[in-house]
């Protein structure tokens, strides 16, 4: 990659600043690395996305992240991580990026309203779970309505359980949820599971695992917290009402990867493919978190990733002779 070969490219656009590593999205991956990041005395800049600090500024309590005995709320820890990068010297800034371009060098980073040049860039952009779509399921998501069984099962102890889905996260997840539910009901809207064979059997044999069969959820009811939903039998059109603690919607994750897909290597989910460590299919370009970890999506793994990334970013410009 030659620095000079796209020189010419950059006069016609409005680029402030350049930084040595440019990081894309925020949340436990991204602030991590910009601690790491700034801490080698890397000029490091954040933008933010659309959601600054991700997923985890929508959930309540996280009692299984390492260094808070009694749990702490998720926007919490997200300002703590935010606060920590600024501190080593971060620039952090809430815009979305629009645009990238991974062909010329330095590689251009455009949001709303700047454009960036960028000696290494790192994609934290993570994944968004699948919704329902559904009357209630926005009011109660929080208070009933999750859609990760490690992250909030133990909030649902002696509660009845409702799983949607049918694949292997669905009926891993409700096998999970039987440590700490009274019942757990799957609701599918097939008469058969996409579940591995071993997962089913385990499911079949739980007795506290109950399932309804070509049905889907229509609509989430409660007050302050979710009570009850309202479920559709899809062959008959009848529905009924089902009292419920918690609902867990296991029906998928889409990778925030949309602006990258004519740019790097994705794979048939849409997920960033790594090449080496945290590296993509384009030199220079890392990826650290939920955008290429389709299996943990865990805040604690989704910041290991962001330290890693951090220091092979280091380690790459240290060996390209990029840093000043």
């Amino acid at each position: 990659m030659s620095k000079n070969s796209n020189q010419d490219s950059h006069d016609t656009l409005d680029v402030k600043n350049l930084y040595d590593v440019i990081i894309i999205g925020s949340g436990p991956a991204g602030y991590t690395a910009g601690v790491y990041s700034s801490r080698a005395k890397l000029k490091t800049l954040i933008i933010s996305g659309s959601l600054p600090g991700g997923q985890l500024m929508t959930t309540s309590e996280v009692e299984n992240y390492p260094g808070f005995p009694n749990g702490i709320f998720g926007p919490e820890l997200m300002m703590n991580m935010r606060q920590q990068a600024e501190r080593f010297g971060t620039t952090i800034i809430d815009d979305e990026v629009l645009k990238v371009d991974f062909k010329k060098y330095p590689f251009i980073i455009s949001t709303h309203s700047e454009s960036y040049e960028g000696k290494a860039v790192l994609l934290c952009t993570g994944a968004s779970p699948r919704k329902l779509g559904i009357f209630g399921e926005q009011d109660f998501a929080g208070r009933g309505v999750s859609y990760c069984a490690t992250c909030d099962g133990p909030f649902f102890k002696g509660e009845e359980i409702a799983v949607i889905g049918g694949g292997d996260t669905a009926i891993e997840e409700a096998t999970f949820l039987t440590k700490f539910g009274k019942s757990v009901k799957i609701i599918h809207r097939r008469d058969f599971l996409r579940a591995s064979k071993i997962l089913q059997e385990k499911a079949f044999e739980n007795s506290k695992i109950q399932f309804i069969w070509n049905h889907v959820v229509i609509k989430i009811s409660g007050n302050k917290k979710i009570e009850s939903i309202d479920i559709k039998d899809i062959s008959t059109g009848k529905s009924q009402n089902l009292a419920v603690g918690g609902l867990f919607v296991a029906i998928g994750h889409e990778p925030n990867t949309s602006i990258f897909k004519d740019h790097l290597e994705l794979d048939e989910r849409g997920y960033v493919v790594l090449k080496e460590n945290t590296r993509t299919s384009v030199e220079g370009v890392f990826a650290a978190g939920d955008v290429h970890d389709y299996r943990y999506r865990q805040a604690i793994t989704a910041a290991g990733f962001g330290c890693m990334a951090a220091l092979d970013v280091e380690k790459w410009l240290s060996e390209k002779k990029f840093r000043k």
